[in-house]
């Protein structure tokens, strides 16, 4: 351990000797990264979260090909507040769709609407199947037969018409290389065109993803700079320096270079989660200001500043260089979770391994363990060749007396220390109450709900749920043992009963199988006398309706809900939210109907958009929730070591996991979901705190081997590294506070969770820890107290807290 704080000590010797060297070399391996930027890739689509070889996305590509499905499809709703059922609203509905179909990219023959949708009638003993609408109604007589023929067919009703028949809408299936934002721009095009009192909706998934991928990089486009400058006029204010603070800036923008230039380099795409590398790597490059505040009362003391400048290093070096490593090792773990080997633009996971979430935590860890390379050469290069006599005269405000943050501070740590009882109280019953609320967090994730409420995609999602089925599609689909078995009776009736069951569900709209078609198919055959509407009661009959219709329908109708051996069907489930617990309760109520009422030779299993984000919830949030329980156990073991003492190491995790009761507590009771932002935040919220308290308990331990007082060394610690712990949290707090002006409300959890991540970390470690620590000296400082009074000249130079740290 000594020979490596030794070779600390000599980089920084180094750097300070030759500054000039160091940063060009720097500059250069920037150079090197930044070249690897034009190979960058991106991917936004969150199925590619899970590896091709996943179980769900096998499945569903097989469903897709059981069933002719399309994997992308958009909703366009068209709304007359007075009534669809007039010419001039059904004569646009007949050009939009027309000119929709010719779009590239449009599977134009499974587009459905008014016009291409097939209608099953009857005439004579003949079954008809013919075009919906094949023209644009023109008198009372052929609108009032248009409304007849959607309101009595179920299979229109609430897919393709409203109960109170005021919105319609137009379902878009896309190739699967479409861009879903792109095609809704080409449609919103031919939407100017249209003149008339028709309000228009476009949702779906593809629309949802594509949107948010594009909005994404544009976002970080925007406010990565925003919180650049507020940290930049933040840090100016703290230290006056333009150079000093230039090289924290310098360093942060260093390490995301470093970091996605490697990412890149190496042939990952930048996915959702490497998008907001460049955000963390600005929150830990914040650390810096513990050696710029340090440095200042050491310049102010020393007046010297090449040996200010080691002297800061030696006493804060230990605490940075252990603060990195437990936020890298913290970040690793989410690699750790699942990996097994890196080759070029690959990660080969384990089983159930999220590749995205390991190469996030393997390039932030990267870039964390840069950043404190540079805070070992990078920062102190560029100290050396400040100006002495600014230093001399921003460093005059750095006094434990007169300064007014010192004294607010000291302040702070004396109702901490005469108080210690009671913040440990109030402390304690704060955990109680966000334990409660902690019990009300799910596990959840709704990709729609990532954008603000205001929105056009999610006031689409939200109008076309209340009026229609729902635009989130899943599906059940039901497999038998043997062929012809969907051919039977008891086979159909049981998948009408339970789309009856699933339909009870608030969170569906609509179900739609085979037993449906079969029902109206016999219906109509038995002079569309409503009493029909049932399965029939023989299989021979049942395979002349489904063949006959075969025969005249477009092949995706039948095609869509049940296979060619008739040993499979589907159930096309509409629901009205993209929440993952929607799929969820989906399931529950499948297993829960099949218990109940057993049919033998027939099982169930889930598919579809809404099951894959289900599985995706599961799989992404519970894997970084694996792995941030892996972090504490990795942290924890960090701050043994560095401490030399589990002792101490308890008492480091008490601010940590204080802070993290209180941010997941306001969660249950305020957000109640567990999503992805929160998730990749819990990482973040650990590295913090955790940095916070080594830096207290580390400078703690060094000014009382100075002075065995332990209120005064408390109080000092609390006034003098406690000023940079502060400047650490406002520092940052302040810098993405902008982030609560974002578009998509993942950038608004994410600002306003590191506002809150920092400053009660900080709090909880300047308050919580020195009372934590008055009331156990006999626990914590026996050890410490003993080799003071000793006073041994063989113990004696440990007191001296430069050489301790050396």
């Amino acid at each position: 351990m000594r020979s490596k704080m030794i070779r600390w000590s000599n980089l920084t010797e180094l750097s300070v000797n030759y500054p000039k060297t160091v940063i060009l070399l720097t500059l250069a391996i920037t150079a090197f990264f930044l070249l690897q930027f034009p190979k960058i890739k991106t991917d936004t689509d969150p199925k590619n979260m899970l590896p091709a070889t996943s179980q769900v996305r096998v499945y569903n590509d097989q469903v897709d090909r059981w069933f002719a499905l399309h994997k992308d499809v958009i909703v366009l709703g068209v709304v007359n507040d007075q009534g669809i059922f007039n010419t001039d609203t059904l004569a646009r509905i007949v050009r939009l769709t027309d000119e929709i179909a010719k779009l590239q990219d449009v599977v134009a023959r499974d587009v459905n609407s008014f016009t291409t949708v097939d209608n099953v009638t009857s005439e004579g003993d003949l079954l008809t199947v013919k075009p919906l609408m094949s023209k644009i109604p023109q008198n009372p007589q052929e609108l009032q037969a248009l409304r007849k023929a959607l309101y009595e067919n179920p299979l229109f009703l609430e897919r393709l018409i409203s109960k109170d028949g005021k919105t319609t809408a137009i379902y878009i299936p896309l190739e699967p290389t479409a861009n879903g934002q792109e095609i809704a721009g080409q449609i919103k095009q031919f939407l100017l065109k249209e003149n008339g009192p028709e309000k228009y909706y476009l949702a779906g998934d593809p629309i949802a993803r594509d949107t948010f991928g594009a909005q994404m990089f544009l976002q970080m486009a925007l406010f990565s700079p925003l919180a650049g400058l507020i940290m930049f006029l933040a840090l100016y204010g703290m230290f006056r320096n333009l150079t000093l603070v230039g090289s924290v800036m310098a360093v942060a923008m260093i390490s995301i270079v470093w970091s996605m230039g490697f990412l890149i380099g190496m042939g990952f795409p930048v996915h959702i989660m490497s998008s907001m590398i460049p955000v963390f790597l600005m929150a830990i490059a914040t650390d810096s200001v513990h050696i710029f505040n340090e440095f200042y009362f050491r310049f102010r003391e020393l007046r010297q500043k090449r040996a200010a400048i080691l002297d800061t290093m030696r006493t804060v070096g230990a605490p940075v260089r252990y603060t990195a490593l437990a936020t890298a090792v913290g970040f690793a773990t989410l690699s750790l979770v699942g990996f097994v080997a890196l080759k070029a633009g690959h990660l080969i996971p384990i089983k159930g391994a999220i590749e995205p979430v390991m190469v996030f935590g393997l390039f932030v860890a990267f870039g964390t363990l840069a950043l404190r390379l540079m805070s070992f050469s990078f920062i102190p290069a560029v100290m050396m060749l400040a100006p002495e006599e600014k230093l001399l005269k921003v460093s005059g405000h750095e006094d434990l007396e007169s300064n007014w943050t010192v004294r607010g501070l000291r302040r702070l740590g004396e109702f901490s220390l005469t108080r210690s009882k009671f913040v440990i109280g109030a402390s304690l019953l704060l955990v109680i109450v966000s334990i409660v609320g902690m019990s009300q967090i799910r596990v959840n994730n709704n990709m729609v709900s990532w954008f603000k409420t205001g929105s056009e995609i999610r006031q689409a999602d939200t109008i076309l749920n209340d009026r229609l089925g729902g635009t989130a599609s899943a599906y059940v689909v039901a497999s038998a043992e043997k062929q012809d078995f969907m051919k039977q009776p008891e086979a159909l009736k049981y998948i009408d009963s339970l789309q009856r069951d699933l339909e009870k569900l608030p969170v569906v709209g609509k179900t739609t199988s085979v037993a449906d078609y079969a029902k109206w198919i016999n219906r109509v055959m038995n002079r569309d006398d409503a009493a029909y509407y049932r399965v029939p009661e023989d299989e021979p009959t049942i395979a002349q309706y489904l063949l006959l219709f075969s025969m005249s329908a477009k092949p995706s109708d039948l095609d869509n809900v049940v296979d060619y051996p008739y040993q499979k069907a589907n159930i096309w489930v509409q629901l009205k939210t993209w929440d993952a617990g929607a799929m969820r309760q989906v399931i529950d109520r499948v297993n829960a109907f099949a218990a109940a009422h057993p049919l033998k030779g027939m099982t169930f299993q889930p598919a579809g958009v809404a099951y894959f984000n289900l599985v995706w919830d599961d799989e992404v949030l519970y894997g970084m929730l694996e792995g941030f329980i892996l972090a504490l156990v990795f942290v924890f073991i960090i701050l043994t070591v560095n401490f030399r003492s589990w002792r101490w190491a308890v008492v480091s995790f008490v601010p940590l996991l204080f802070a993290i009761t209180l941010i997941y507590g306001f969660i249950g009771f305020i957000k109640k979901d567990f999503d992805m932002p929160i998730a990749v935040l819990s990482t973040l919220s650990l590295g913090m705190a955790v940095d916070f308290a080594i830096h207290f308990v580390r400078r703690f331990q060094q000014r009382y081997r100075e002075d065995p007082d332990l209120e005064r060394a408390l109080l000092w610690t609390v006034a003098r590294p406690g000023k940079g712990i502060l400047r650490n949290a406002v520092l940052f707090a302040a810098g993405f506070s902008v982030m609560v002006f974002a578009s998509l409300t993942p950038y608004i959890t994410v600002g306003l969770f590191i506002m809150a991540i920092m400053l009660l970390s900080a709090l909880a470690t300047l308050i919580f820890l020195p009372a934590l620590i008055r009331l156990l000296p006999g626990w914590l400082l026996k050890e410490k107290i003993l080799v003071s009074v000793g006073a041994a000249s063989t113990t004696q130079p440990e007191l001296n807290p430069e050489k301790e740290s050396q």
